[in-house]
């Protein structure tokens, strides 16, 4: 089944999702258009930017970056625990072919995804040491 993934990079809760709407229904027309290859799907982020600042769509590779978690311990108005994800997130690849740098220039970034996990360096070492 043709899959992709959509998140807008905007984390408040008044969000304005109407650029989301139009690449949401751009990526997903292309992608009922065109025969997908199979075990594979689509990571498509969208900018925190008007729909005149928007410059279009990116085909790019995931950048080599995470958040750096930590989770602070809090109260809700019952008194009970929960728990709220802060922390920051960490960039340590400044290549232009990035979903990072699409983004900041204005792009939504589609990242195709492989569902085989498969380490194919390591499997070939592997398989050179357990003959």
């Amino acid at each position: 089944i043709p899959s992709a993934g959509f998140s807008l990079m905007d984390f408040n809760f008044d969000a304005d999702f109407s650029l989301a709407k139009v690449v949401a229904r751009e990526v997903t027309q292309r992608m009922l258009a065109e025969r997908m290859p199979e075990h594979f799907l689509l990571n498509v982020n969208i900018p925190k930017i008007t729909a005149e600042a928007y410059k279009g769509i990116r085909i790019c590779r995931q950048a080599d970056a995470k958040w750096a978690e930590n989770f602070d311990r809090r109260k809700d108005p019952r008194g009970r625990d929960y728990y709220w994800m802060t922390g920051k997130f960490i960039n340590r690849d400044r290549g232009e072919d990035t979903d990072i740098e699409a983004l900041n220039q204005g792009y939504a970034s589609v990242v195709p995804v492989r569902i085989d996990f498969t380490d194919d360096k390591l499997k070939s070492w592997l398989e050179q040491k357990f003959k």
